[in-house]
């Protein structure tokens, strides 16, 4: 099964999928590709894999990727070797994605892997707030960046299963196992 977690940066995705792996025995992640440069805290292959963009370009056409998208001025994608090689083990898989990636793994698939999609929301101005505050510090013109994107991410929460507003941690990390539980439960029965 593959539990998508979308939204804006700054919504609190990538906290979320850790505190559930540690939660929860059978919760694995799937990290992005990217062509961005590591942040100081960044682990290569736990937090996404970093390759160059003519590495990320030559993977776009050898046909690699299930999905791949622009953001922040670079490549993020989703490896479909690695994916495949996740949904074989069995486990819960976590994907932090957004919107558009969303779309397409769905469309994707949907026909063979049970997929839930989670999108987490924050109020602009809370959004502002933990950008200016994140401990890579972003510099303004990223922050702008990231909130220029706010409208059409949320734009596009009509696709998701559910939507939750991250305004307490531990109460949203609750509903999300909660959800987790009875969706996986429910996919366990039709097989």
């Amino acid at each position: 099964m593959l539990v998508i977690l979308a939204g804006v940066a700054g919504a609190g995705k990538d906290t979320i999928a850790k505190a559930l792996i540690k939660r929860m025995d059978n919760v694995i992640s799937i990290p992005s590709f990217t062509s961005r440069s590591p942040r100081e805290d960044d682990i290569s292959g736990v937090t996404y894999n970093f390759v160059s963009k003519e590495e990320f370009e030559r993977m776009i056409e050898a046909g690699e990727l299930y999905e791949f998208d622009v953001h922040h001025e670079n490549y993020y994608g989703t490896s479909k070797k690695l994916l495949n090689e996740r949904i074989k083990q069995g486990k819960i898989i976590i994907k932090d994605i957004d919107v558009n990636g969303t779309e397409a793994l769905v469309k994707l698939l949907s026909n063979d892997t049970k997929v839930v999609t989670i999108f987490l929301r924050v109020p602009k101005n809370e959004l502002e707030y933990r950008l200016k505050n994140r401990i890579d510090h972003l510099s303004p013109k990223e922050i702008q960046i990231r909130l220029n994107r706010f409208d059409y991410e949320e734009s596009k929460i009509g696709i998701y299963d559910y939507v939750l507003k991250n305004d307490n941690l531990d109460k949203t990390l609750d509903i999300i196992q909660t959800i987790i539980e009875r969706e996986y439960e429910l996919y366990k029965k039709k097989c």
